[in-house]
């Protein structure tokens, strides 16, 4: 091989310049059909986080009302305004998996009236999934009390967590478990951890705890679990009378953690379920 410095040009005589063609020919061949890294890394996901089942649809129940606003935080916010929060992100968090068919169900009113429509709804609309969305307090004897701006209030630091309850009288009880295992499952892969006073021998819990490695509860005479058709579940997402879990459940990076992991463990649930 020689190089001419005047002209620039490349000079390539006899069998070398064949084997150079040759040699190049395969370097195009091979860079056109090797398929490129990004693309496999950006349709792979995709594909493998997807609901295979486009009718499969999801009723996101926020807990209470503005009206009945549920438990008081340590610092004196409604129990709702945590719910609905947290909702709104976890319907954003369903969209991105591929979850398309969400319905926030979103009540008014107060007293036993809205929890029958509550159910009545979520019965029409004929969901794959019922997911209630809460957020947790604790019995009366473990409340101290605190000043916050100015104002005397309730708070208990004891218990921090979520919890997840399912009813047997449900009328697809052993799709609700299901659907509540791939929630702990994902909820435990992220770090976060259940607590375990409702499971307490005192009044107002005693409630049976059926899964203790995914903090499910066996909770049956619940009634948005035990009057809608669908498979349900109920998600306490934390205990907002803990000051400091309080502060943590307002923040949108827990918010996130937990939408995501509600995201990953419907799409598990919708990839296992018989449609």
């Amino acid at each position: 091989m020689m190089f001419d410095f005047q002209k620039g040009d490349l000079v390539l005589s006899g069998s070398l310049a064949h084997a150079c063609i040759r040699s190049f020919a395969r370097l195009v061949i091979l860079l056109c059909c090797v398929p490129h890294a990004s693309a496999q890394s950006t349709e792979g996901p995709l594909k493998a986080s997807g609901c295979p089942h486009p009718q499969f649809s999801i009723v996101l129940d926020v807990g209470h009302t503005a009206e009945a606003g549920g438990a008081t935080s340590a610092r004196g916010a409604a129990e709702f305004s945590f719910n609905l929060n947290l909702a709104k992100r976890i319907e954003s968090a369903l969209a991105k998996a591929g979850i398309g068919n969400t319905y926030l169900l979103i009540m008014r009113g107060r007293g036993h009236e809205t929890l029958v429509e509550r159910s009545n709804r979520a019965n029409r609309l004929k969901p794959s999934l019922f997911l209630s969305i809460h957020h947790d307090a604790v019995q009366d004897r473990h409340l101290q009390k605190w000043t916050y701006q100015d104002r005397v209030r309730d708070f208990s630091d004891k218990f921090a967590g979520y919890s997840i309850f399912v009813s047997n009288e449900n009328s697809q009880a052993g799709l609700s478990l299901e659907a509540a295992r791939h929630l702990g499952d994902e909820l435990r892969a992220r770090g976060l951890v259940f607590t375990r006073h409702h499971a307490e021998d005192i009044r107002g819990e005693r409630r049976q705890l059926i899964d203790e490695r995914r903090g499910i509860y066996r909770f049956d005479h619940l009634a948005v679990l035990r009057n809608t058709r669908a498979p349900a579940v109920l998600l306490e997402a934390g205990v907002i009378v803990n000051r400091e879990e309080e502060l943590l459940l307002a923040s949108t990076g827990h918010q996130d953690k937990i939408s995501s992991a509600v995201a990953a463990g419907v799409v598990k649930f919708c990839n296992t379920e018989r449609h």
